[in-house]
């Protein structure tokens, strides 16, 4: 195992990843999460750090997001309801090492088709959200966040644009907040359940606050980040098959 005191390389990954993430909306948990699958790091590690990241760097993409009027506070609300409580009780849990390994290896690789395959809305007009099956997303979203230990927003962002329930920067921002109410729910579990917080997460903390802090700002402004998506479903990509296939 690497030990991470001593992996300067990890040090220097991790605002790069705070940075591509932050520019849609993200947290970065499923990117944190490759990078610690890729250095070794053990799992009961992993959600815990993911989760603490993920609360600082969504929190100020939702503030550059918010500032920049793309929040709608009706698409959040409707799915927030169903997903902070199960987020709680998904963070309570733990899975077996291996079956959490392989179920985190395909939530990177749903997290690499979100982002080669998306499609702009900004011409599309939005729908309607249906309440009750807003709530039922916000419900499954959120027990998979607490559970694997990330925002929710790689599952969240798509499915908006999906049914066409708010366009790419609404989905953005919404998601900015939706993942960080669920990593809170999330990390709130996390500590009831007895976990103990590592000091060197602070000091990871800082990094991807300060990447966050620059990809949300050119992200909500506009910014084409298009190329460096290609590199982040690259690294998740090695993750992921790492996870899965060993």
């Amino acid at each position: 195992m690497i030990i991470i005191s001593e992996s300067y390389l990890f040090y220097l990954l991790i605002p790069m990843v705070a940075f591509l993430y932050s520019t849609v909306g993200h947290g970065g948990a499923s990117g944190y999460l490759a990078l610690m699958a890729i250095f070794s790091f053990p799992s009961v590690m992993m959600k815990q750090t993911a989760l603490l990241l993920n609360l600082f760097v969504a929190g100020i993409a939702f503030y550059q997001y918010f500032k920049a009027g793309h929040f709608n506070k009706h698409l959040f609300l409707y799915f927030a309801l169903g997903s902070i409580p199960a987020a709680f009780i998904g963070g309570l849990l733990s899975l077996d090492p291996s079956l959490y390994n392989k179920f985190l290896g395909l939530i990177l690789f749903f997290a690499i088709a979100r982002m080669l395959f998306k499609k702009e809305t900004s011409d599309l007009k939005t729908k309607k959200i249906p309440v009750l099956l807003a709530l039922l997303i916000g419900v499954i979203i959120g027990f998979l966040s607490g559970l694997i230990g990330i925002g929710g927003g790689i599952i969240l962002t798509p499915v908006i644009l999906l049914f066409h329930w708010g366009k790419m920067k609404e989905a953005a921002a919404v998601s900015a907040l939706f993942i960080w109410v669920n990593s809170a729910s999330g990390f709130l579990g996390q500590l009831l359940s007895g976990i103990n917080i590592n000091t060197n997460s602070f000091i990871l903390v800082s990094l991807a606050f300060a990447g966050g802090f620059l990809g949300s700002y050119y992200g909500s402004q506009q910014w084409k980040n298009r190329r460096l998506e290609y590199f982040l479903a690259l690294v998740l990509a090695s993750a992921g098959i790492k996870l899965i296939l060993f």
